[in-house]
């Protein structure tokens, strides 16, 4: 599977490096390919892509709507209810008031877990007088009801304590980019997905704040911390279970590429808090004023569409002032960002050209996720 995501990349990378260089036409297209580009009337790229162009209207209909604040009722219900169950491997601490014989000291150099009740592989301890108790998926509650009640035959009226010395039987996985993976134990106190990651050190620079995956019973769940954490969106949050997974993946995929008549054509990671056009296209330097058509700056997609390969929206800034739509339109990951300096109606053969791009990059971001 790296081979095949090392061979991808290296392909799609090939594909990019051949499709542009400054200058606007298309490098390794042969003589005869160059010349049909000056045939503009016979070719029509409209069956095969949505042409946008960027307007207000269009950015209030993709504009997605921005987390907020809000509560989390079916999580504080979980955290009032919840009650610890102990499991195989946990150890119990037993106490008879006024029956030390009952009870197995610590002593000056044992540990209380050492000197407890160790809950056996079949889910049992035993305990003098009333023999074998099954413990297993039980609170210490009830497992204090059962000891009383068995205990009371031989003992009249038993006060009995009954706490956990050592949790060893559940706990919580956290991996990916945080500071610190680790196995977390889960205990007496409930653990949140925002304990866990505040326990594993914190989430690292290159995390993809927006797609962190929390696996339970072999289902994934994506949640946001980005939400949750700048937001205070609860509703991201989760309690924990026994052998539920956190994985924070890297932001690898969270890029988009910007190409074209540009000063510096690179790739570009989206931040946690997004990237927009205007964005990418100063940290590239800007387009090249002396031979970037104003009018062809371009942001292909991948299309949502089945019987379209990619959208195309197309901003106009020829006028400075339809720059501002720029600092409104939100990239996202895998889009292409192209600056010709081809005349507008050369462009349907350019983007010809850079269609299987747009595919390949759709399909390594699918592979990715898969990964």
């Amino acid at each position: 599977m790296k081979k095949l995501h090392a061979f991808t990349t290296s392909a799609l990378l090939l594909s990019l490096s051949a499709c542009t260089i400054p200058g606007g036409h298309i490098e390794g297209v042969s003589a005869h390919d160059r010349e049909e580009l000056s045939e503009e009337a016979q070719f029509d790229i409209t069956q095969q892509v949505n042409t946008i162009f960027i307007t207000p209207q269009v950015l209030n209909g993709i504009k997605e709507t921005e987390p907020t604040a809000s509560q989390n009722p079916v999580l504080e219900k979980e955290l009032q209810d919840y009650a610890y169950t102990v499991g195989i491997g946990d150890v119990l601490t037993i106490t008879v008031y006024d029956h030390p014989e009952l009870t197995t000291p610590a002593g000056q150099f044992r540990d209380p877990e050492d000197a407890g009740n160790l809950i056996d592989a079949s889910g049992s301890i035993f305990y003098p007088y009333i023999g074998r108790v099954h413990v297993d998926g039980r609170s210490v509650e009830q497992i204090r009801e059962e000891i009383t009640q068995r205990l009371s035959r031989y003992i009249e009226n038993p006060q009995i304590d009954v706490k956990v010395a050592a949790y060893r039987s559940k706990r919580t996985y956290i991996t990916g980019a945080v500071h610190q993976p680790t196995v977390m134990p889960i205990g007496n106190v409930p653990v949140t997905l925002l304990d866990a990651i505040n326990s594993a050190g914190g989430i690292k620079d290159d995390a993809d704040w927006r797609s962190v995956i929390l696996t339970r019973n072999s289902q994934d769940e994506r949640l946001d911390l980005y939400a949750l954490y700048q937001k205070g969106d609860m509703s991201q949050n989760r309690l924990l279970r026994h052998n539920d997974i956190i994985h924070v993946p890297r932001n690898d995929a969270t890029k988009v590429f910007v190409m074209g008549e540009v000063n510096r054509p690179a790739t570009l990671p989206i931040h946690r808090s997004g990237l927009t056009l205007a964005e990418a296209l100063g940290n590239v330097g800007g387009f090249d004023e002396m031979t970037a058509d104003a009018s062809g700056i371009f942001v292909l997609r991948a299309s949502n569409d089945p019987s379209k390969v990619a959208d195309v929206y197309q901003l106009d800034a020829s006028n400075a002032a339809a720059l501002i739509l720029a600092t409104q339109f939100h990239l996202k990951p895998m889009d292409l960002v192209y600056v010709t300096s081809a005349p507008i109606a050369r462009w349907n053969k350019v983007i010809s050209l850079l269609l299987p791009t747009v595919r390949g990059l759709d399909d390594l971001n699918d592979l990715e996720n898969d990964l």
